[in-house]
């Protein structure tokens, strides 16, 4: 492991909103309204969900538009974006951040897990045992996860 500032080292499994899914890959989620403490690792990739663009980071970015509580509005690009950040999470300190770092986040992390080899009907637990016991907060939002295996999650389908 590099040290904390490198970000080209993996996630310390111990920082605050570190996820660990069952491959080892390490992801962090967060709440972009709470502002990183001084010192805290950055990320090598960042995926933010939110329904207006965000503030430029210094790091390698994507944006996927997902108003608060809601779905991604392009579901494909959505799921091309979850791809590549499970894929990159290997070798890479992947973040995946909302405003709270809850809902949104909480669903896309559930997606990596199902990526990660978790089943669908398993994977909002798993984010909520494992994140935290809040994530994933509307129906629709459990709904998207549950059919995040299939074409309905990359489909036009609610």
């Amino acid at each position: 492991m590099g040290s904390r500032g490198d970000s080209r080292s993996l996630w310390d499994e111990r920082d605050p909103g570190v996820l660990r899914l069952p491959s080892g890959r390490l992801v962090r989620g967060r709440g972009l309204r709470r502002p990183l403490e001084p010192g805290a690792p950055t990320p090598s990739y960042g995926v933010y969900l939110l329904g207006k663009q965000p503030a430029e980071v210094p790091w390698e970015s994507r944006w996927i538009r997902w108003p608060d509580f809601r779905l991604p509005k392009d579901r494909a690009a959505a799921r091309a974006v979850l791809t590549e950040a499970w894929e990159r999470a290997s070798a890479e300190r992947v973040e995946i951040a909302c405003g709270g770092g809850r809902g949104r986040t909480g669903t896309a992390l559930a997606c990596l897990a199902v990526l990660d080899g978790v089943p669908p009907e398993e994977a909002v637990a798993y984010v909520r045992d494992h994140y935290d016991r809040h994530a994933v907060e509307t129906p629709w939002q459990r709904r998207y996860v549950r059919r995040f295996g299939t074409s309905a999650a990359a489909g036009a389908e609610a």
